[in-house]
């Protein structure tokens, strides 16, 4: 067990947990103490952060001399490989 790989676990305890979650609400049980509206404000503000995060980190070039700056560090970069 010890060369399974965290990621798999972590999959494989969320699936669990969404498997339960289904049949119990399938039965009429709300097992999460949370109305749809919270948890729908919960996700969205997660996304919005994420998104924001993101785009924040990504190199975003607008103007055309940082677009042509981007395009000549990308040639540098291919002809650093290639030598």
């Amino acid at each position: 067990m010890t060369n399974i790989k965290k990621a798999t676990i972590v999959r494989t305890v969320t699936l669990i947990f969404l498997l339960i979650n289904q049949v119990l609400c399938a039965a009429g049980k709300n097992p999460l103490p949370f109305s749809e509206d919270a948890v729908y404000g919960f996700v969205s503000t997660l996304l919005t952060c994420a998104a924001s995060l993101w785009a924040w980190w990504k190199n975003n070039s607008f103007t055309a001399p940082a677009i042509e700056a981007d395009q000549y560090l990308k040639e540098l970069k291919e002809n650093e490989r290639n030598v």
